[in-house]
């Protein structure tokens, strides 16, 4: 095992690296995807140094004295870095982090984040995505595969990309997703307040259910309404039904929107403030 404590700039090479878990209470960490040598560029340390381990492929980067460093950083907000590590596109990475920012760009591995308060931007991003958060919000665009979000208030926002499954759940943090479906895709969306806004292809084919007790529900497609004692709902199927589309809200509103198939510009839906 390769062992280095780091307490300035420094850039280190590695021969192999088949994954990646990195854990940093504040600054930022950039994980790009490259067919070049692995390496990591470490710039400014405030606080206790990162120590970095290199041990059968497994690249591990973390402060030293960690609880300390949080400490610190509750304390006297001295303790961050700033951290950039290329990687194999078939590497999976792990990121842990307390107030830092992620960037994660052309990985096709699983991707593991757990954030505080950070927020983390995809971009390119293949293969399963799993992301939970307390405050910090994820921005993605152009991924493929599978998304599983977990939230209390942070927000979700998707551009672009084809996804097998879309499972988001928050308490007042909002999800906006425009997205393709795969064949038999399937997306659930759950949300105490948080509203929730998502543009789909209008080919899409899915078994369709938006239900809210106290907020409303607009939608492109025609599906029939349905009014309960303690919430409405708006169910049907759209295009060959083959997939799911399954929305909850106590309170937040739902908005479901149909694009042209050959739309050319993908952003996603706008939400109210």
């Amino acid at each position: 095992m390769s062992r280095w404590t780091i307490d300035e700039p420094t850039t280190l090479d590695f021969d192999g690296v088949v994954a990646l878990r990195a854990t940093l209470i504040a600054g930022s960490v950039s994980v790009l995807a490259s067919d070049e040598r692995p390496s990591i560029m470490v710039g400014d340390v405030e606080g206790p140094p990162l120590v970095v381990t290199h041990d059968a492929g497994m690249l591990t980067i973390t402060h030293e004295r960690l609880w300390e460093g949080v400490l610190s950083w509750l304390r006297t907000q001295r303790c961050r870095a700033t951290v950039t590590v290329t990687v194999p596109r078939d590497c999976p990475v792990t990121l842990n982090l307390v107030s830092a920012d992620a960037v994660v760009t052309g990985t096709t591995a699983r991707t593991s984040i757990k954030s505080a308060s950070g927020d983390v931007t995809l971009d390119g991003v293949a293969g399963a995505v799993d992301a939970n958060t307390v405050s910090g919000a994820v921005e993605a665009q152009g991924l493929d595969g599978t998304v599983s979000f977990t939230s209390v208030s942070g927000d979700l926002s998707l551009a672009g990309g084809s996804l097998d499954r879309l499972a988001a759940r928050a308490v007042s943090g909002r999800v906006a997703a425009d997205i393709a479906l795969g064949g038999g895709g399937r997306v659930d969306v759950n949300t105490v307040s948080g509203e929730v806004a998502l543009r789909v292809p209008e080919s899409a084919g899915a078994r369709v259910t938006l239900n809210s007790a106290a907020g409303r529900i607009e939608t492109s497609f025609a599906l029939e309404e349905q009014e309960g004692l303690v919430a409405r709902t708006r169910a049907g199927e759209i295009g060959d039904g083959s997939g799911r589309l399954s929305v909850h809200t106590v309170s937040g509103a739902i908005t479901l929107l149909g694009r042209a198939d050959d739309a050319s510009e993908i952003t996603t839906p706008r939400m109210e403030k």
